[in-house]
């Protein structure tokens, strides 16, 4: 089989995908396989031990005394997961399940626990939620949710190499944005959409999270990055649902993607990161900054507030 692509752009991919009549994950696995020279079980293998570091994260991520060195945050995916099993959720336990498990994901995150940065740290709980809902919810087999890693993994690859995965360069559109995009990708193949609600799916989900800015509450990935995972999730799965009912995005995924990117760079630098803006620069935000710190937050001090990027 001709494997002649790269990750330049979605629509190569997708083309390349439907010249071959196969899904997108195939096609990336065959195409790793072959430029790595290993076999592709043996990258299969690393995928599924990628996915069940994934699946790992949310029992201890859902305790209900696990709380974040800052102590700022935990527990919320504990009251979450309450809710979606107890049948009072007001979405269903599909929609409040896919919640709890981001927020057990991110919330691990802060806590210091072993996550898949997917493709960041600040939104590693978008992807893991999105698949583990769907085995869950919807019995796939654990072999096709590795799979639509791979599909993930494509779209990834091309927003960096046209825009950035970075909240320090690109704002937090760039993190939960692109977490989203792949999120949703990989949602419609497991759901037997085509490589073209793919890439419908993809322009969706960057489009309703475009300008989202990153400002991190004392410059820890805690205040409000572990809401932002749950509603990341929610909208991978509303662009997944508008993609496989054949509703398509009229600014192909491409264009999106290339407008994230002038978008990040015409953003503030107090949006990106910096803890100099946003949320960040709110009185409460301030206020938690000294909680945790001891020293008010002072412009120019750097994410942290140790006071080492002033010096």
């Amino acid at each position: 089989m001709e494997l002649d692509f790269n990750y330049s752009s979605v629509a190569g991919v997708v083309a390349a995908a439907e010249l071959g009549g196969i899904p997108i994950s195939r096609l990336v696995l065959n195409q790793q396989a072959l430029q790595m020279e290993q076999s592709e079980e043996s990258i299969y293998e690393h995928m599924r031990s990628n996915y069940r570091v994934m699946a790992e994260c949310i029992e201890p991520g859902s305790n209900k005394n696990l709380r974040s060195t800052s102590g700022l945050t935990g527990g919320s995916a504990y009251k979450m997961r309450q809710v979606a099993e107890s049948g009072t959720s007001l979405t269903g336990s599909f929609l409040s399940g896919a919640l709890y498990r981001a927020l057990a994901v991110s919330e691990l995150n802060a806590s210091m626990g072993r996550i898949v940065a997917a493709p960041t740290a600040g939104s590693c709980g978008i992807l893991p939620a999105a698949l583990l809902t769907m085995q869950t919810e919807k019995n796939i087999p654990e072999r096709d949710c590795v799979m639509s890693l791979f599909t993930a993994s494509a779209v990834g690859m091309v927003i960096a190499n046209n825009a950035s995965l970075a909240g320090a360069q690109g704002g937090c559109q760039a993190e939960c944005g692109s977490a989203a995009a792949m999120a949703a990708a990989a949602i419609v193949e497991l759901a037997g959409g085509t490589p073209h609600m793919v890439e419908h799916a993809i322009a969706i989900a960057i489009k309703n999270i475009l300008g989202l800015v990153c400002d991190p509450v004392a410059g820890l990935v805690e205040i409000p990055c572990i809401k932002r995972n749950a509603s990341g999730v929610a909208g991978a799965f509303v662009a997944a649902e508008l993609a496989l009912a054949g509703i398509e995005s009229a600014i192909p995924a491409d264009e999106v993607i290339w407008t994230m990117k002038k978008v990040g760079d015409a953003m503030s630098s107090s949006l990106k990161e910096t803890a100099e803006g946003g949320l960040a620069a709110t009185p409460t935000g301030r206020h938690l900054h000294e909680q945790v710190f001891g020293t008010a937050r002072e412009p120019g001090n750097g994410c942290s507030g140790c006071g080492g990027c002033a010096s």
